[in-house]
């Protein structure tokens, strides 16, 4: 099973936007600055994640997901976490 998975960082309230396989690895590889793009904006939490059956379908929400509306829309769905 693939996910997209939303973080917001608990240092400036950045969301961030990604997709993978293992999610619980993947937020541990976040944290512990193993991410370039995110490893300044540690410690980050998990907000929310949707689950997809192919990596295609995963790939192509992030995608859909990181333009600037629906960012914009995400950003504001997640302020209050």
């Amino acid at each position: 099973m693939y996910c997209v998975y939303f973080l917001k960082s608990q240092l400036n309230n950045d969301l961030y936007i990604g997709s993978c396989e293992d999610l619980q690895k993947r937020l541990r590889r976040h944290n512990n600055g193993l991410v370039r793009s995110t490893k300044v904006y540690r410690p980050w939490k998990l907000v929310g994640h949707e689950e997809y059956n192919s990596r295609g379908e995963a790939v192509r929400r992030e995608r859909f997901l990181k333009t600037g509306q629906q960012k914009e829309l995400l950003k504001r769905k997640f302020e209050s976490e």
